[in-house]
């Protein structure tokens, strides 16, 4: 497809403006328990609903399948953007730094640029977001600091995140985990709650449910990926999490946006180590940070390791 810009430059679309690469199904797979345990709580209060007001159990199931569609929903999408990340639409002088530049990476990409929806974070961090099907956002300190060549690298790399179909694999899976996490928090919450004289019996209560809500997750994730496996579950999301965004960095890459993501990357490296050596609170949680533990559950790689696989483009 050839689309013409105001300037005349022709613009070739790629055939397909997404695909799923291996992250987002490894994303979507490593899902399936958190899945399956929230179905269960959905048939559960399905049945009571049933039960109590005559409902069809199946009414509130079937919504709940179908509500992940509203991914792709561009209202639901803006109150997800305001409400839950905190987001806001680029005042005008914004959108004409912010826009120019992003039409210039979706072309190079041969991407479709109108298909997505630029947002705004008020906020002093040097950062940037993809999520749901069609949000991008980058902070109000990246849009005003950053020259044109570096903010044109994070916001391929946040494309990359799109068109990898990272964002809405993790919202899906995140949005078909609720149902079970929240059981398991209001579960908690009235058993912190709780004064009375039985309070012992309604812990033991509460404490049964908790374990058989844990053990239908755990049962589940036995099942699907078997017990040694499952072991590692939490390992293996935060793996696929760093694979997410060295692909993202490879895609901004490919686009020839290396050095200048380079640049963004060692910036946040001095700046995230300067931060930690000001007080001794940070040097502990640097410490703490570091430890192979906590390297292993996080959801993003450090930074020497993203440059390091950019050394190929450089």
């Amino acid at each position: 497809m050839i689309y013409e810009h105001g300037t005349g430059r022709r613009v070739y679309y790629t055939a397909h403006q997404r695909r799923v690469d291996i992250t987002a199904l490894g994303q979507l797979a490593l899902a399936l328990p958190a899945f399956l345990t929230s179905a269960l709580v959905v048939l559960l209060v399905s049945t009571i609903l049933d039960g109590c007001l005559g409902l069809p159990f199946w009414i509130p199931a079937v919504f709940w399948l179908a509500s992940g569609a509203l991914v792709f929903h561009r209202p639901t999408e803006d109150l997800l953007a305001r409400y839950l990340l905190g987001l806001r639409r680029p005042m005008p002088q914004e959108a004409a730094r912010l826009e120019p530049v992003w039409r210039e990476v979706t072309a190079i990409a041969g991407i479709d640029g109108a298909l997505y929806q630029l947002w705004v974070e008020e906020s002093d961090d040097l950062n940037a977001y993809a999520a749901a099907g069609h949000i991008v956002g980058v902070t109000r300190f990246a849009l005003e600091q950053l020259p044109s060549g570096q903010l044109a690298a994070v916001l391929a790399h946040e494309l990359g995140h799109h068109t990898g179909g990272h964002a809405w694999s993790s919202l899906l899976s995140q949005w078909y985990g609720l149902p079970g996490r929240a059981l398991w928090r209001a579960l908690r919450a009235m058993a912190r709650s709780v004064v009375t004289p039985a309070r012992c019996a309604v812990y033991l209560a509460v404490g049964v449910l908790l374990l058989a809500i844990g053990g239908l997750a755990s049962t589940a994730a036995a099942v699907l990926y078997g017990f040694p496996l499952f072991l590692v579950l939490p390992y293996l999301s935060a793996a696929v999490g760093r694979r997410a965004e060295l692909r993202a960095d490879r895609h901004a890459a490919a686009l020839g946006f290396a050095p200048k993501l380079a640049e963004v990357l060692e910036m946040m490296h001095t700046s995230e180590a300067r931060a930690r050596q000001m007080t001794l609170a940070a040097a502990e949680e640097r410490a703490e940070r570091d430890s192979t533990p906590a390297r292993l559950l996080s959801t993003h790689p450090d930074y020497p390791t993203r440059l390091h696989h950019l050394r190929h483009y450089l």
